[in-house]
């Protein structure tokens, strides 16, 4: 309730059927009124069969074939298999902003805060089950923008769900599913230049239809470079792609970065569509607009801000990664579920495996974060948690010794040390070791990481280095001041 259903079910339709106004207008009571004369049981069964005629009546075409559902109507396992042929789209909202939208109001299950977070918490699994697409409530116009990107979902052979991201540089659609790998229509106008490390290319260049160019650079960290993008701006220019074209970036975070950035500076700027085909890649990195490259004195020094035009993750594709390419890629789903807390983070700690809706709410857990904190200024800092350390490791140890993953693994030892949280640490530690992941790493020059640390691209003017926080999983903090002593101690655990 509160998340804007019937304003958005208008948006698409002025007609588009509404089963709460059904309900009142046919029996000439409010739905306050019925609960407080017949009771909910009674309530939800009259809602039960008025939505499941509505659900009908818009699959013949009544309403624009569009049917808003009243907060509660998903409880009903009726009401949820007759939507299992339809699309479903859901708006979401925090528990916070629906309270203050509907405290107040008449509504008979917005009258008491605490019974009003129980039940948003008690409903969400029922929701996210459901849902086909899942929308920001916040944003008025999100619906009507992403009508395209749900009819591709509506209408494609695959099992794929949408994501829609939405932020002051731009909003574009996400789709997670299987078998999508260059056969999927993310529906980006224009030709394509395809972009990717050679051990990409190799495998999955052949899917894509034909492209202006096809651009291999050698893969690995160490390829993340300036030079790298001069000699992909000379390919794309000799191949004649203009801002009416747009980069088809195929890979892990490496390639992500890198053809996201050349993305962002050539010609000042064409699109980016991602299709990462790693774990990192498609719970983090291709998500939120982050490009860049590295130098020798810092990891990601030089980059830009620059949403992509869609990201497609088809979750097969992580069949064909080495094991440790995998394992390094988990550490990011850790560290996102700590971030989350909730039931992904129960997933997570329960050691479930990772699957599609696993990829899915880590992508809708940074989505939610990058849109409320698009350029890195606030909130949007809470995903460096294990970042800074971890980057600290990879410079000092010139991007050869770990993968990003292991290292950001470490780095979260370190944060939660810092954090005073050593419970969790032991929890997390438990974790990394069970997905073949470090805890340590020997033979790092510990001064070489202490002056990484105080390098790092998020340094203060002052020379401090605000530090990612996390007490429990769910509360995470930023802007922390570390005593330096505590962070030697933290950095000296893990760097043996």
């Amino acid at each position: 309730m509160g998340a804007g259903k019937s304003t958005a079910a208008k948006s698409l339709d002025s007609s588009a059927l509404d089963t709460d106004r059904i309900i009142e207008q046919e029996s000439g009571l409010t739905v306050a009124e019925i609960f407080a004369r017949d009771g909910e049981v009674a309530f939800r069964d009259l809602e039960q069969r008025t939505a499941i005629d509505a659900i009908n009546r818009a699959a013949a075409g009544e309403g624009g074939g569009v049917v808003s559902l009243g907060g509660g109507a998903l409880n009903s396992e009726a009401i949820r298999s007759a939507l299992k042929e339809h699309v479903v789209v859901m708006l979401d909202i925090s528990v916070e902003e629906a309270w203050r939208r509907c405290s107040g109001s008449q509504r008979p299950l917005a009258s008491d805060r605490e019974a009003f977070w129980r039940l948003h918490a008690e409903r969400e699994s029922s929701y996210l089950a459901a849902a086909d697409a899942m929308l920001p409530a916040s944003t008025r116009s999100a619906v009507k923008e992403a009508l395209p990107a749900i009819r591709r979902i509506a209408e494609s052979d695959h099992r794929v769900k949408l994501l829609w991201a939405s932020t002051g540089g731009g909003s574009y659609p996400v789709f997670v599913g299987s078998g999508m790998l260059g056969t999927f229509d993310p529906g980006i106008d224009g030709r394509s230049a395809l972009i990717g490390d050679r051990n990409v290319a190799s495998l999955y260049f052949d899917r894509f239809e034909e492209s202006l160019a096809r651009i291999e650079f050698p893969a690995g960290e160490i390829n993340k470079t300036i030079t790298t993008c001069s000699e992909i701006w000379r390919e794309m220019a000799g191949a004649h792609v203009t801002r009416e074209d747009h980069v088809v970036a195929v890979g892990g975070g490496v390639v992500g970065d890198v053809a996201g950035f050349a993305a962002a500076a050539y010609q000042r700027g064409i699109p980016v569509v991602h299709w990462p085909t790693t774990v990192v890649a498609q719970v983090d990195s291709s998500l939120g607009g982050k490009t860049g490259v590295d130098i020798p004195e810092g990891k990601n020094y030089v980059g830009a801000f620059h949403q992509p035009a869609a990201v497609v993750s088809d979750f097969d594709a992580l069949s064909t990664l080495p094991k440790d390419e995998y394992s390094s890629g988990m550490a990011e789903v850790i560290k996102t579920a700590l971030i989350a807390g909730g039931s992904l983070w129960e997933r997570v700690i329960d050691g479930q495996l990772l699957d599609p809706d696993m990829v899915l709410a880590c992508a809708r857990t940074k989505i939610a974060i990058v849109s409320s904190d698009e350029f890195d200024s606030g909130m949007r800092q809470l995903l460096n948690l294990g970042h800074t350390v971890g980057h600290a490791i990879e410079t000092a140890t010139n991007y050869s010794r770990l993968r990003h993953g292991e290292a950001v693994g470490i780095g979260l030892l370190a944060a939660l040390q810092l954090s005073g949280a050593g419970q969790l640490r032991d929890s997390v530690s438990q974790l990394l070791l069970a997905n073949g992941l470090p805890t340590s790493v020997e033979g790092v020059d510990i001064e070489a990481a202490l002056h990484a640390v105080k390098s790092d691209k998020k340094a203060r003017s002052d020379g401090s280095v605000p530090f990612v926080l996390c007490s429990e999983p769910g509360s995470v903090t930023f802007g922390n001041a570390v005593d330096a002593s505590d962070l030697e101690t933290a950095m000296r655990e893990v760097l043996t």
